[in-house]
């Protein structure tokens, strides 16, 4: 396949490559919704086809439809389909009066479904404009407009190994900048890259791709090269990005800052989804204070680097946590998956050399640096070394985000951890990594937290959430839970995923109950998905389900789902 052409049209045109998606938000929320003139005149602005501009502010849900003065949005995720069923969104009709993806008639409300708010472990959960609303009573509250909603409660963390890495600036064990000074001035960034070559470090959201190599591979490129941290990886179920950017957001600038040292980067960007929006001004006001304090700007504390960095706020797109399709969402393009190679360290945005790692690894970044590479490796197991943050849902007893080293027993962290689930649940199905991760039975759990041994037990790590799936879930229903995700968030890109997760969905609402046939015609489908589709989306949905098959087999083949 060819070069995107609206890609290659900012290449030979120039434009700037990360305010398209801001004017579109500026505009959603002057004019209630993106109308023919405005997308003439931010395609005139930009020096951009209307059609990419068109693209663009169609392919986002952010920009679909019209927005009432009052936006809530409802949250669909799998955590909240388990502790609310199908009803979230039912629920908030009937106290908006108002279904999803529509407005009221007056403009006044507008309601729209989204997969995943971050607020996991106090399922259910609507934002109300920028005002988190969760909890049972979540019906209750949205209708009650005479009082203030109550602050939604802070994301419960711990560290659980033997060191605080990620997690070192919230426990206190470190201050963020404290590294940063000192590699920009005296230390050569092939010796950057070296440390952490040692650490063993590798991409926390959920490829497991070796950073130092990652950052060789863009150092090699020519000039200008840029770096990326990916803020949008929103896998329902996960919400440790979220507490790095909202309570840590230094920790997560200074990893940018050595990875751009280590790349030879001048510019880099922070890509933060939508559904963040605290997160949104925490990452930004912590660039304004960064620049203030000498960590960014041209000749960074007297050395010869120059480097500065912005924050770009997505637009509601699943697809958009793949890294070229978020190199296009920074572009202001539609968030669709290009095929690799080449890959974003020889062309990334604005085709240039472009690192781009996801906020977790970031925030190990500076550990790594200061207490060595081989310090860092001896944390965890020889082939995976380190720690990894996994958050657990509102089902279990102790939901939270938790800091543990690779290899421990997924019965570690459900039972001890987690405490098991609450009084009057039993553990069914474990869903790991978010919707493309799988599911694994509670006889799984002695596997351990190792991207190999769960790929070998049918599920892949992805993100490190864990979402608790209770006995009173039903099979069939949960099945067209997560086919329902993988039909409204496919870019559209390619026709495996495009059509095939319709059909799962027709598959999943009308199969036979007590019969076999179920699992063949599933397979013949997820097998041309598995071959046939462009990104890891399409290709991980097929396991996913697959995984949820042999996890429900006997439920959905009785007539019992």
């Amino acid at each position: 396949m060819g070069r995107d052409a609206f890609v290659e049209w900012e290449r030979r045109f120039g434009s700037d490559e990360t305010a398209v998606l801001q004017r579109l938000h500026d505009t959603t929320v002057r004019h209630g919704r993106v109308d023919r003139r405005d997308l003439h005149a931010i395609a005139e602005e930009f020096r951009l086809p209307v059609a990419a501009v068109a693209g663009a502010a169609g392919f986002y849900a952010d920009f679909g439809g019209e927005h009432g003065t009052r936006h809530v949005r409802i949250c669909a995720g799998t955590s909240c389909f388990v502790s609310a069923g199908d009803h979230t969104a039912p629920l908030a009709e009937a106290a908006l009066g108002v279904a999803p993806g529509r407005t009221s008639a007056d403009g006044s409300v507008s309601l729209a479904e989204v997969h995943c708010l971050g607020y996991c472990y106090a399922s259910p959960t609507a934002l109300d404009g920028h005002t988190p609303i969760t909890g049972p009573d979540l019906g209750a509250r949205l209708l009650d407009t005479e009082h203030p909603a109550a602050a939604a409660p802070a994301i419960p963390y711990r560290v659980a190994g033997r060191e605080a890495v990620v997690l070192a600036g919230l426990v206190g064990a470190e201050r963020s900048w404290q590294v940063w000074p000192h590699v920009v001035t005296a230390v050569p960034p092939g010796a950057v890259r070296a440390e952490v070559a040692l650490a063993g470090l590798r991409g926390r959201g959920g490829a497991e791709f070796p950073v130092a190599e990652k950052w060789r591979s863009a150092a090699r490129g020519p000039a200008p090269r840029f770096v990326v941290a990916n803020g949008d990886e929103g896998d329902p179920g996960s919400f440790c990005d979220r507490l790095l950017m909202e309570s840590d957001p230094d920790r997560v600038l200074e990893g940018l800052a050595l990875a751009a040292f280590a790349t030879g980067a001048s510019r880099g960007a922070v890509f933060v989804r939508s559904e963040y929006p605290v997160a949104v001004a925490r990452m930004r006001a912590a660039v304004d204070a960064a620049r203030a304090a000498g960590h960014l700007g041209r000749g960074v504390h007297g050395s010869s680097f120059d480097f500065d960095v912005e924050v770009v706020e997505g637009a509601g797109s699943y697809v958009a946590g793949e890294e070229t399709a978020l190199l296009h969402a920074l572009q202001g393009l539609r968030g669709g998956v290009r095929p690799r190679p080449p890959y974003p360290t020889e062309s990334g945005l604005a085709e240039r050399p472009t690192a781009v790692n996801n906020v977790e690894t970031l925030a190990a970044v500076p550990w790594v640096l200061r207490h060595g590479g081989g310090n860092y490796a001896r944390l965890g197991n020889r082939t995976e070394t380190g720690t990894k943050l996994v958050c657990l849902s509102q089902r279990f007893r102790h939901p939270g985000v938790y800091e543990v080293e690779f290899g421990v027993p997924l019965r570690h962290i459900v039972e001890n951890l987690g405490g098991g689930l609450k009084p009057g649940f039993r553990l069914r199905a474990l869903q790991i990594g978010g919707p493309l991760g799988g599911f694994v039975s509670p006889d799984d759990l002695d596997v351990p937290l190792l991207a190999g041994a769960l790929t070998e037990a049918g599920v892949a790590l992805g993100h490190g959430s864990l979402v608790a799936i209770d006995d009173q879930i039903a099979a069939r229903e949960l099945l067209q839970h997560v086919w329902r995700f993988a039909a409204a968030e496919s870019c559209g890109a390619c026709t495996p995923c495009r059509v095939g997760t319709r059909r799962g969905q027709e598959l999943a609402a009308h199969f036979p109950a007590g019969s076999e046939q179920i699992l063949s015609q599933h397979e013949k489908l997820l097998e041309v998905m598995s071959v046939g589709s462009l990104c890891a989306f399409g290709r991980g949905v097929p396991a996913a389900v697959r995984s949820l098959l042999r996890v429900y087999r006997d439920e959905l083949t009785s007539g019992d789902s």
